[in-house]
């Protein structure tokens, strides 16, 4: 098959303009294409009032090798590339023991998944409930107040992206194509094909929690096992290598090879391998505010005529300020037609997110408006102490329960007050969608002055490029701090840590990744390596 790229075609073409499109561009007959498939299908819309769908389509082709030595030079035509999935290898039939992957979400069961599917049969524990007990715990804090610090949106089955947009795209470089075997056993587990072809495919909520319960059961049917309530308390190291783990109930598990696949907020757990001796760095991650406009703003900014298109679907935007001060100011985790959520772990503090439903049809648009912070900036030595980024975390976590009322509604303000210095004491046209509440304050006490400071620049920047950002009745709720892990787990080129050998860092937590994708991809990518270590122990 052969592969053309950067196939442009109007927003409202016909059924039948992709084959002729196809002929034009190769020079052939309707009958020389056998069949052809959407790879990937992205739109342009720089020009509102023209939006282009982008095509990259594998073609079968009568004379395909005529063909690709007529367009030997052109980056555009090419032979389509082999983007199966190929394992490193299968387990020995007199494996002595069985691999730990520690945490249950995207990178986690990805990596569980691979060691399965390869006959390792690993032994997971995740630390929250299965994913509907989960659910049901993360509902009591939107809905009554009542926080659940092992079950929640940070712990459980699926882990954090389980509560999210659910987005699927990455700007990582992928050139195994992992992703694509992601997106693959995600659509086995019940995503929607059209997550393989989209450009920014999204599956939200509601489906990521059948998809996680499918995932698990297929790990279990190859022979792993899954304990949930099962927290590790301990790392056992011996002469700088793995020997085993301790679990909170006593139990012992003797292994030599463990997944840390644990998110990044899993505090106490970064704690523990610190005081295990396990190398770590304290790294750069970044903290403000969720923004909340109308999503039909948002769509008339993107799309002008054309907002409402359900090929398009609700706008998304992705945003960047270089500030005076020297910070950047970006938007994250931009969900279209979705909610802001509490996010908190621990008792005592605030945290926001975002999420959406696949259908992307809350009336809101929301992202967080987000400046960057470096281990400079924390309280304490971060070269002797990697852990302070987690102590600068707490501490505007803390101020964000205290500005909010001490109940977990999270401090608001409206964009116009914020801009202008002054508390807000009423609403607008904007409802925030944060549960369990908001409370109308002034954010400024939430986060560091220099964030504020970034953020009354950045914001009427934005307005630039998408009239209306600075919308007076616009609302930000604070605070985001959970935007990537406070620390590195250092690994070396054999993904093992560079100072306890058989444990293999991973995802999110470890600073690996950043979003379901590239976790799973990381998941997938460990997984190989602990397979490699086992098998050349063979």
């Amino acid at each position: 098959m052969l592969r053309i790229t950067e196939l442009k075609l109007p927003l409202d073409h016909a059924e039948d303009a992709l084959l002729a499109a196809i002929c034009t561009r190769l020079g052939v007959m309707p009958d020389a294409v056998r069949s052809f498939s959407i790879f990937r299908r992205g739109y342009d819309a720089r020009k509102k009032s023209s939006i282009m769908l982008i095509y990259t389509l594998d073609i079968d082709l009568a004379n395909e090798a005529a063909v690709l030595a007529r367009f030997a030079e052109d980056r555009h035509v090419l032979p389509t590339p082999d983007t199966s999935y190929k394992f490193v290898g299968q387990a020995p039939a007199d494996l002595k023991q069985r691999p730990v992957v520690i945490g249950m979400g995207p990178c986690g069961f990805m990596a569980a998944l691979i060691l399965a599917q390869m006959g390792f049969r690993p032994i997971v524990l995740e630390r929250g409930k299965i994913v509907r007990e989960r659910t049901k715990d993360t509902w009591d804090l939107w809905r009554r107040n009542n926080l659940h610090p092992e079950s929640n949106v940070q712990f459980g089955e699926g882990g954090a992206g389980t509560f999210s947009d659910g987005k699927l795209y990455s700007q990582i470089k992928d050139p195994q194509f992992h992703g694509r075997k992601v997106l693959e056993e995600f659509v086995k587990a019940g995503a929607p094909e059209e997550i393989l072809y989209v450009s920014k495919p999204h599956v939200g909520t509601f489906r990521l929690v059948k998809m996680v319960e499918n995932i698990r059961q297929t790990i279990t049917d190859l022979g792993g096992e899954i304990r949930f309530e099962s927290k590790v308390d301990r790392l056992i190291r011996e002469n700088g290598k793995v020997v085993g783990l301790e679990l909170a109930n006593g139990e012992r598990i003797d292994t030599e090879h463990v997944v840390l696949a644990v998110g990044h907020s899993a505090r106490d757990t970064f704690e523990m391998l610190h005081a295990e001796g396990v190398y770590m760095e304290a790294k750069p991650f970044s903290i403000g505010f969720r923004a909340e406009h109308p999503q039909t703003l948002i769509d008339a900014a993107r799309f002008g005529p054309n907002a409402g298109n359900p090929i398009l679907g609700a706008a998304d935007y992705k945003l960047v300020h270089h500030c005076k001060n020297g910070r950047a100011a970006y938007s994250f985790c931009m969900c279209p037609g979705g909610q802001v959520v509490a996010a908190t772990s621990e008792p005592g503090r605030v945290v926001t997110n975002g999420m959406s439903q696949y259908s992307r049809a809350e009336r809101n648009a929301n992202a967080a408006l987000v400046v960057e912070v470096h281990p400079e900036d924390f309280p304490g030595d971060y070269k002797t102490n990697p852990l302070v980024g987690i102590a600068f975390q707490r501490q505007w976590e803390s101020a964000a329960f205290v500005a909010g009322g001490g109940t977990y509604e999270a401090p608001a303000q409206k964009i116009g007050d914020f801009l202008a210095g002054r508390p807000s004491k009423s609403l607008g046209s904007v409802e925030p969608s944060y549960q369990p509440g908001v409370h109308l304050t002034d954010l400024s006490q939430c986060v560091p002055p220099f964030v504020i400071e970034a953020l009354r620049e950045a914001i009427p920047a934005f307005d630039k490029q998408i009239r209306g950002f600075a919308m007076a009745d616009a609302v930000l709720t604070g605070v985001e701090t959970r935007t990537s892990s406070p620390v590195r787990i250092k690994r070396g080129p054999d993904f093992q840590s560079v100072n306890t050998r058989g444990l293999f860092p991973a995802g999110e937590g470890a600073g690996y990744a950043g979003g379901i994708l590239s976790a799973g991809v990381d998941g997938i990518k460990v997984a190989e390596a602990l397979a490699r270590d086992i098998l050349a122990r063979s």
